[in-house]
């Protein structure tokens, strides 16, 4: 079972970074620890930056001003997919 609330956390760890505001995902990159192969993981759930983008990137909507919205569209956009 996905813990959110950790996932939520990853999620804002990896983009906090960022240099804000951000115009496209390609923005979020030298954010990440491992570039687009960060992974995040949560129970059963597992994906990286890169398939984040493709598989759940249809919720966001950019530019984005501070790293609590990116997350928040994050977050809905997997929910929305069930992957979460």
């Amino acid at each position: 079972m996905v813990d959110k609330e950790d996932l939520r956390e990853q999620f804002t760890e990896a983009f906090e970074g960022a240099d804000y505001p951000v115009n496209s995902p390609m923005d979020l990159v030298p954010a990440l620890p491992q570039g687009p192969g960060t992974t995040f993981e949560s129970g059963d759930f597992s994906m990286t930056a890169m398939e984040l983008n493709t598989k759940a990137g249809g919720e966001q909507e950019f530019p984005y001003e501070d790293v609590d919205d990116l997350v928040d569209d994050i977050m809905n956009g997997l929910e929305d997919q069930d992957y979460i």
